[in-house]
């Protein structure tokens, strides 16, 4: 079984931190969850979509200003 350590732990083939991931037979593992310093690792990695965003879209640009003239109070 898997597990993240969430203290130090080492012994004859391992020195592990917190946040380590390893591999322990069964039963240690479980025994190290039990006593919070490890927690399980999910084995299988989920792939979430995420939605790509509509571009946006705007209307055809219109101009501010009119064209009837200068623009004076005649």
């Amino acid at each position: 079984m898997k597990i993240r350590m969430l203290v130090g732990l080492s012994g004859n083939a391992y020195s592990l931190g917190p946040g380590d991931e390893r591999d322990f037979p069964d039963a240690e593992a479980l025994r190290l969850v039990a006593a919070e310093f490890a927690v399980p690792v999910a084995d299988a990695r989920v792939e979430r979509a995420v939605a790509d965003r509509a571009p946006e879209r705007r209307g055809k640009r219109t101009d501010v200003v009119s064209n009837d003239g200068n623009g004076s109070a005649d």
